[in-house]
């Protein structure tokens, strides 16, 4: 079967086609998951290299446990911003310190040099704020803003209840705000 024809496969049917050694299934669950794992890490660990090699021991631990996979159980999305997570939180707590460097610019060659510079300095205060918070609350505050996730898929990845969801994302959010304040004119952000 050619790989564009698995497009519409669910996740758990993909799953079970690797655990059955499905080589084309294995390539499909890479191309859709990899970007998440890397996605995610980057945000929580602002360093590109851990980055690669959270999302690089995400996946091998998906091919794992793909053989025992229970489809309906839990969606794979949740179970792998679970392990990506934990990883990540792993590493934040052997470094014991996160750095506060700048993120690389966006990929977008559309806008001219200032717009992308202003672009860079936003998402390098946002990294940075977003490095400051409590480990919790950064988590919550990227899957539900960053990676759009629902409260209550963040409350399964995080193992927690949805009210302490919320609390961590309004925390989180007041403490971007903090970080953020009085940045506006630096940052390129009129009033108005």
């Amino acid at each position: 079967m050619a790989l564009d024809e698995r497009d519409g496969w669910s996740d758990d049917d993909l799953l079970a086609l690797y655990a059955r050694g499905d080589p084309v299934a294995a390539r499909r669950l890479t191309l859709r998951f990899t970007p998440v794992a890397l996605r995610v890490a980057q945000r929580m660990l602002a360093d590109a290299a851990e980055a690669e090699d959270v999302a690089q021991e995400a996946m091998l631990r998906l091919w794992r446990m793909a053989p025992g996979w229970q489809p309906g159980q839990a969606k794979v999305t949740t179970w792998l911003y679970r392990v990506v997570a934990n990883l990540c939180t792993d590493r934040l707590r052997r470094r014991r310190t996160v750095p506060l460097d700048a993120a690389p610019e966006p990929e977008d060659g559309d806008p001219g040099v200032a717009a992308r510079m202003i672009a860079a300095d936003r998402a390098a205060a946002l990294e940075q704020a977003l490095a400051a918070l409590p480990e919790r609350q950064r988590q919550a505050v990227i899957l539900r803003h960053l990676e759009g996730l629902a409260n209550p898929e963040i409350a399964e990845v995080m193992e927690v209840g949805v009210e302490a969801v919320e609390s961590l994302v309004a925390r989180g959010k007041r403490g971007l705000a903090v970080a953020l304040s009085g940045r506006r004119d630096e940052l390129g952000f009129e009033d108005g």
